[in-house]
């Protein structure tokens, strides 16, 4: 759809749309630039100040992995203005777990814009600083990088799940803390160490975000699905048949650019192009920095720090999937 949008010329852009990067970024002057992004979505788990909180972090995430540091954001609602099943406390509670997750992140949201709908919607427009020289992007990955996972996947699995009623209460639990963990220290980990590229993993899932990143490096990867950490649960909940249909999607306009190995299952397939919420952030770092920026990830407590492959030369967007 961005073919319709004419293309900006402006030498202060850092960052557009060429690559289906996280966000913009705009030059200010030498040292400082705007990162500018906007995310909401509909409600994922039960609980409306979970979801508050969940949506937030995935719209910050954005920022982060630009590597950039949030500012400041705005509330961007669609809520019902009158429905029985859905009083405007509910509306109160999502409010308040974007406000906390904000404060978490150290920035306050500081208005915003809402609309009468009947489906309730939620996330926040950010805007975020970062140096010019210095921004993450997901076309810098070259051949022999180390591939670096922060958080584990299988998140759109567990909600379809929590919405067919089928997700036992600890996988709901350990998928909500996943999701509600801000990419921070993901961010300053990888900035510390120093790495070439950086995407969040959200919709498209691993493997259709890795294939963004090797297009727009003009590289391959291979990916080993024995070192991808997943959630608890997701496999027992794929073998009932609960992966959702942008999964299922992500699987059928991938087939042409992964080649998998044999051996590798159907659920395996969809497992690595599961469309998450508030994934973690996926590295590519130098080979020789991989052990300190997974040392550097575990000390800061992210959710995960594993090496799932690496950067080849090749077709640009090839990708691999091997046991």
């Amino acid at each position: 759809m961005l073919r319709h949008i004419p293309k900006i010329s402006d030498p202060n852009l850092l960052v557009g749309t060429e690559t289906a990067d996280d966000a913009a970024v705009y030059r200010i002057d030498d040292r400082q630039a705007l990162v500018l992004t906007v995310d909401y979505f509909t409600p994922v788990v039960d609980d409306p100040y979970a979801f508050g909180q969940i949506a937030a972090a995935n719209a910050l995430s954005d920022v982060y992995a630009m590597g950039g540091r949030p500012m400041t954001a705005l509330n961007i609602v669609g809520f019902p203005k009158q429905s029985p099943d859905l009083p405007l406390e509910v509306l109160g509670d999502i409010l308040r777990g974007g406000a906390d997750k904000a404060a978490e992140a150290g920035i306050f949201i500081v208005g915003g814009h809402s609309i009468d709908d009947p489906e309730p919607k939620y996330g926040l427009f950010v805007v975020g600083m970062i140096h010019p020289d210095r921004i993450l992007t997901n076309a810098g990955a070259r051949p022999g990088d180390r591939l670096v996972l922060t958080k584990p996947i299988g998140t759109g699995i567990i909600s379809t799940a929590i919405k067919r009623g089928a997700a036992p209460k600890a996988v709901i639990d350990r998928a909500v803390e996943v999701m509600a963990t801000l990419n921070r220290a993901g961010c300053e980990a990888a900035l510390g160490v120093g790495v070439n590229a950086c995407t969040d993993v959200t919709g498209y899932g691993l493997l259709g975000h890795l294939r963004g990143m090797a297009v727009g490096s003009g590289v391959g990867a291979t990916v080993r699905l024995g070192d991808v950490p997943v959630l608890a649960g997701v496999r027992d909940l794929l073998e009932r048949d609960l992966a959702p249909g942008g999964t299922h999607n992500n699987l059928e306009q991938l087939r042409a650019d992964v080649a998998f190995d044999p051996a590798l299952s159907e659920n395996d397939r969809l497992l690595l192009c599961d469309a998450q919420t508030s994934g973690g952030l996926l590295l590519s770092v130098p080979p020789d920095r991989a052990g300190r920026l997974i040392e550097a990830l575990k000390a800061a407590g992210t959710p995960a720090a594993a090496e799932v492959g690496e950067v080849t030369e090749g077709e640009a967007g090839r990708i691999q999937v091997i046991p």
